[in-house]
């Protein structure tokens, strides 16, 4: 009888315990399977806080995705070589509100831009709004890194926001992560309501090699911004002495640093 009991048993706590199994196995093999080599693997992670509008939000999407058909960010993924770059796209609040809204996209050429740039353009809003806390965002990229398939050369989060994170822990812990992990962290400080938030980026935010901020007065000038950014971290430029002409950012004047 007890061993008829074990016999039932047995099956039944490993029908239980299969999914898990497989999940954790499937996790493995992502993780573990030969990952593609490319120049840059970079995350795009968007604020969508309450402090972000339902215009603004679309100047942010709109602005990313006609960078990626910008001829000048094409040209600089054509020279990055054949291996090209991966890209996603994050938006973010809360400490625990984060969502992946376009997955890892291998960006080799024209084609491959123009089709990320509409996945981008026709994203939705994931989160309606919330607190700001990039050290969330950070971390949540570090886990994305992981397990994107992708080997790159570069790792770079590229952060751009319109406020300072309002969560107690520091977000210095989780760039000082992300910096001992060999990745690099960029800012895009939209001065909307903060007019000195890319001195809190500079100080709180970024790290890594040849880490900037670009600061723009206002969600205008946020796509011409974000070409010069792009071009920029694509191409792994030094820093610049001096910022751009104005008609290279639009209506808002734009810092680099």
């Amino acid at each position: 009888m007890s061993w008829n009991c074990g016999c039932w048993i047995i099956p039944a706590l490993a029908l239980r315990a299969a999914p898990i199994a497989m999940a954790v196995l499937a996790s493995t093999l992502r993780v573990n399977a030969a990952s593609v080599p490319v120049e840059l693997e970079l995350v795009l992670a968007v604020d969508v806080s309450s402090s972000v509008d339902e215009g603004e939000f679309e100047l942010q999407m709109q602005g990313i995705a006609a960078a990626f058909r910008h001829p000048g960010v094409q040209a600089a993924i054509h020279q990055a070589g054949d291996r090209g770059i991966a890209v996603a796209l994050i938006q973010w609040s809360e400490f625990v509100h984060q969502r992946m809204t376009v997955d890892w996209t291998l960006v080799r050429d024209k084609a491959d831009g123009a089709a990320l740039a509409e996945d981008i353009a026709t994203a939705g809003r994931a989160i309606p709004g919330g607190g700001t806390a990039i050290y969330g965002v950070i971390n949540f990229a570090l886990h994305e890194f992981d397990a994107n398939g992708y080997d790159g050369r570069r790792r770079v989060i590229d952060v751009s926001g319109d406020g300072r994170s309002d969560l107690l822990v520091p977000t210095t812990a989780a760039r000082d992560r992300a910096v001992a992990r060999g990745v690099a962290i960029n800012g895009l400080a939209i001065l909307n309501d903060e007019p000195d938030l890319d001195r809190y980026y500079r100080a709180n935010v970024i790290g890594g090699a040849q880490a900037f901020v670009i600061a723009v007065e206002g969600f205008d000038a946020f796509a011409a911004a974000m070409v010069i950014k792009l071009i920029r971290e694509i191409e792994h430029a030094p820093a610049v002495s001096s910022v751009p002409p104005r008609s290279a950012i639009g209506r808002s004047w734009a810092r680099l640093e």
